[in-house]
């Protein structure tokens, strides 16, 4: 009998799945193995507990497994491509598949077809595959550089939002929120804090936002929309290369949604359909988010077959 494991390594959880031909098996969840968001040593042991959770609920040793697939973001950073390779050779017997997070995420939502697939939680990233099979990528660039719609953007956007409506005068409840909930007691420890090194984790900042944006607050609302339209703009982006590689200009793909912010903050998702929308009227969304894991599982069944 041969045996699967599956990798959804996100920037906060990473979820684990050992499948045989025909079933998964048992699933768990640890924390990050993501280098780019942890040390080695704790993504080391993170790795580690999880591996030893699920061999001990579905029985079977790790050096057993026939193939890995693992779907994280920034699969071509050295760093994070080098670690897992090392980490899963140490711990896992069998091959390795390494593929980008919202690859895993794309089969799981079109299995061997077209679509376009939107991840956004702590970062994000707009992935399409044409008829042919061909993907395409935009988006995904890191914190510093893209990440539009994600929790880490979420989050930092609302602290300089924040501190802008301070300068002209304007309330919000951004920020008194931020305070109490990174438990700080002034704006200037405030100003300390966010600007350490290493950086706070802004995405933790998302549930203050939300919880603002509900309770009237217009900053909060508007900052919440603002990244769903520039998320918005990558799928629109992603529609017009995909109908030109497809030469097929009428064709308009699927979207499919997977991570917590396109699962958990409505306002964000609805901003994005409205600007996809605004170009491409009768695109179709699937309800829900998928679960990529799923992806990950079919794909170390098939190996680099899809």
């Amino acid at each position: 009998m041969s045996f699967f494991l599956a990798v959804d390594a996100g920037g906060t959880k990473t979820d684990f799945a050992l499948a045989d031909e025909t079933r998964v098996l048992a699933r768990v969840r640890g924390g990050t193995i993501k280098r780019m968001r942890a040390d080695a040593a704790t993504a080391a042991t993170n790795l580690s507990a999880a591996l030893a959770e699920l061999s001990a609920l579905a029985g079977v040793t790790m050096q057993a497994v026939t193939r890995t697939c693992v779907g994280t973001a920034g699969e071509s950073v050295p760093l994070v491509v080098n670690w897992l390779r090392d980490a899963f050779a140490a711990n896992v017997g069998g091959d390795l598949l390494l593929l980008g997070d919202v690859e895993i995420a794309l089969d799981a939502a079109f299995p061997e077809q077209a679509g376009v697939l939107v991840l956004a939680g702590t970062g994000s990233n707009v992935a399409g595959r044409t008829e042919a099979g061909v993907l395409s990528t935009v988006g995904g660039w890191g914190p510093e550089l893209a990440d539009q719609g994600s929790g880490y953007r979420i989050g930092h956007e609302a602290l300089r939002a924040a501190f802008l409506a301070m300068d002209e005068g304007h309330s919000t409840r951004l920020m008194h929120a931020v305070l109490e909930f990174w438990e700080l007691d002034s704006v200037e420890n405030l100003v300390e804090y966010a600007n350490s090194r290493p950086a706070p984790d802004f995405s933790r900042l998302t549930e203050v936002v939300m919880r603002c944006a509900a309770l009237g607050d217009e900053v909060a609302s508007s900052l919440l929309r603002q990244q769903g339209e520039e998320l918005g703009y990558l799928v629109r982006l992603m529609i017009r290369r995909l109908q030109a590689a497809s030469n097929m200009q009428t064709w308009t793909p699927a979207i499919a949604f997977t991570g917590s912010i396109m699962e958990k903050v409505p306002v964000v998702r609805e901003a994005l359909l409205a600007a996809v929308r605004s170009e491409f009227p009768d695109v179709r969304a699937l309800p829900g988010v998928v679960d990529p894991i799923n992806g990950a599982v079919a794909r170390a069944r098939l190996g680099w077959e899809i």
